[in-house]
C-alpha cells in the first residue's frame, strides 16, 4: 500500500467535494505524442492550452501523488502580479519585455476567472484586488519609485490610500500605509486545480495519479519510466517544480527550497465583516518574507508567512508535508494582527516547500538540451497567475511556435545560481537570521545594525517589491 500524500486545508477540502478521487496510476506501457510530469498547475495549463490549441495530441500527465497535491493545492491563494517587480524585470529581461511581462501578469487572473467560469468550476475567485502595506516607519515610501516608473510607462495600476483606509480594508490597526490594485485577488487553490484535472480529461488527456517518474531515457521518442510501467512519448514536460533537484541535480545550484507555512482559523464571518475583512482581497505587508492573508467566503483568515525553513541541499524534508511547525509564530502574528480574533481557534496548519530562483523568477527551456524535453520551474512563492503564463510558454515550446513567449528571456534556463552546499544553506541561514533582527528592530522603532542591513540586501529576489 502506497503512503498516504498530505492533505493540506485547501486540498482536502477540494478532495471531499468530488464524488470519486479514486486515482488511476499507470499499469503497463504506452505512448502519446506528449507526457506532462506533474499534475500541478504548471502541467495542467501546458495540457490545457496545448488541447485548445491542438486538440487531436494525444497528451499523458503522471503525477507521484494526486493532481495538485504539491504546492498547486497547498499555497495561500493570493492572485498576484509582477507589477511591482518591474524594476527587476527591466534588469534581467530589457525595459520592453519588462513591460510586455507586467502586462500579461496583470491579465492572468481575469484570464484565470473566465476559463473558471466557463468550465463551471467553483474555484472560489474573487477578483478583489491586493492591498500591499507597510507596518512601520521604515517601510514607508519603499513602493514609490516603482509606482513612478509604472506610472510613465502607462502600466500602473496602484492606487495610493490614507492610513484610514488601509487599516478598514485590512482589518487591521498594524498597517500605516499602502498601495491598493484592482489587477489581483484570490481563490481556493485545491478546487482550482481539481478542476483543472477535471477540464484537461474532458479534453482527452489521460491523467495517471500515483505514478511516480523513475526516470527519462532521452531519445525520439522519450521513454518516461515508472514503477509499473513507461510512457514512450515524442516530447516531454518536466513540472515537477520543487521536486526537481531531487531528480536532475544540475537544478541543485538553480534553486533554494524554503517554506511557506500557513493557518487558517474556524469561521468567524462576523468578527471578520465588522472588522472590514468582506472580501477576498489579498493583503501584503513589506517585510521580505512577507506576511499575507486573506478571507475565504465562508467567514476564516487565512494567514501565511514566507521564509522559516531552509532545506539543506533541497532535500523535500518530511517537513514540508506535515502542520506546521511554525504555529507559534503564526499565532504571534494572528494575534498582533488581529486582537479581536485571539479567542478564535486555529483549525489547521500547513506549509510547503518553495522553489526560490536566485533571479525571483521562474525559468523554462530544454533539459540537456534535448529538443524534444523541455522544463519549467523557479516560481518563488507567487505562482498562481504565473503558472498561468508557464504554461502558455511550455505549450508555444512543444508546438515549436516563434511567439513572444519562446523568445521571452524566462525560456533562457536559470540566469543566475546560488553557491553550492554547505554555503548556500549557511548563508541562507545567516541572512535569515539578519532579516529577523533588521525587521524586528524595525517594528519596535528602533535603528537595525548596520550588518543586517547589508546582508538583508541579499534575499531582494526574495522579496515583494523592489526599490529600485
Amino acid at each position: 500500500m502506497s503512503k498516504p500524500y498530505y492533505q493540506p486545508f485547501w486540498y482536502s477540502e477540494a478532495l471531499s467535494q468530488e464524488a470519486d478521487s479514486t486515482p488511476q496510476p499507470l499499469s503497463g506501457d504506452c505512448s502519446a505524442d506528449l507526457c506532462i510530469i506533474g499534475g500541478g498547475y504548471t502541467g495542467l495549463w501546458t495540457a490545457i492550452k496545448l488541447k485548445q490549441q491542438k486538440p487531436e495530441m494525444e497528451i499523458v500527465i503522471i503525477d507521484k501523488g494526486l493532481c495538485g497535491s504539491g504546492a498547486s493545492g497547498r499555497n495561500g491563494g493570493c492572485m498576484l502580479t509582477w507589477s511591482t517587480k518591474y524594476f527587476s524585470l527591466r534588469r534581467l529581461f530589457g525595459e520592453e519585455e519588462a513591460c510586455r511581462l507586467v502586462r500579461a501578469s496583470e491579465e492572468a487572473p481575469y484570464q484565470i476567472r473566465n476559463f473558471c467560469r466557463e468550465h463551471n468550476i467553483d474555484a472560489q475567485v474573487r477578483l478583489d484586488g491586493t492591498l500591499y502595506t507597510s507596518t512601520n516607519e521604515a517601510q514607508l515610501g519603499g513602493m514609490e519609485p516603482t509606482i513612478k516608473a509604472l506610472t510613465e510607462r502607462r502600466l500602473n495600476s496602484w492606487m495610493h490610500w490614507s492610513p484610514e483606509q488601509v487599516k478598514q480594508a485590512a482589518g487591521s490597526q498594524q498597517h500605516i500605509d499602502g498601495y491598493y490594485s484592482p489587477a489581483a485577488g484570490s481563490l481556493q487553490p485545491g478546487l482550482l486545480v481539481r478542476g483543472m484535472k477535471r477540464v484537461a480529461e474532458a479534453m482527452g488527456v489521460r491523467i495517471y495519479e500515483n505514478t511516480a517518474m523513475d526516470s527519462i531515457e532521452e531519445g525520439h521518442p522519450a521513454r518516461v519510466k515508472t514503477p509499473h510501467g513507461e510512457v514512450k512519448a515524442r516530447q516531454v514536460v518536466l513540472a515537477i517544480n520543487a521536486w526537481t533537484p531531487k531528480k536532475y541535480p544540475q537544478f541543485n545550484n538553480t534553486v533554494v527550497l524554503v517554506s511557506s507555512d500557513m493557518a487558517i482559523t474556524e469561521p468567524v464571518p462576523e468578527k471578520l465583516a465588522a472588522a472590514g475583512l468582506d472580501d477576498g482581497k489579498a493583503v501584503v505587508d513589506s517585510r521580505i518574507f512577507v506576511h499575507y492573508y486573506r478571507t475565504t467566503p465562508d467567514g476564516r483568515l487565512m494567514l501565511g508567512k514566507g521564509g522559516n525553513m531552509f532545506a539543506f541541499n533541497n532535500q523535500v524534508y518530511p517537513a514540508f508535508d506535515q502542520p506546521s511547525r511554525y504555529q507559534t509564530q503564526l499565532q504571534g502574528a494572528l494575534n498582533k494582527f488581529f486582537p479581536y480574533l485571539k479567542d478564535t481557534p486555529i483549525e489547521r496548519t500547513w506549509t510547503g516547500p518553495s522553489d526560490r530562483s536566485a533571479t525571483g523568477f521562474p525559468f523554462f527551456g530544454r533539459l540537456n538540451n534535448q529538443s524534444n524535453i523541455f522544463y519549467g520551474l523557479g516560481y518563488s512563492g507567487n505562482g498562481v497567475c504565473q503558472s498561468y503564463m508557464g504554461g502558455e510558454i511550455l505549450a508555444s515550446l512543444v508546438l515549436g511556435l516563434d511567439n513572444e513567449w519562446t523568445r521571452s528571456g524566462l525560456v533562457k534556463g536559470p540566469l543566475a545560481t546560488f553557491p553550492p552546499e554547505p554555503i548556500r544553506w549557511l548563508g541562507a541561514m545567516t541572512v535569515r537570521n539578519a532579516i529577523r533582527r533588521k525587521e524586528n528592530a524595525e517594528d519596535a522603532g528602533n535603528k537595525p545594525w548596520w550588518i543586517d542591513k547589508q546582508l538583508a540586501k541579499f534575499a531582494n529576489a526574495a522579496g515583494k517589491s523592489d526599490k529600485g
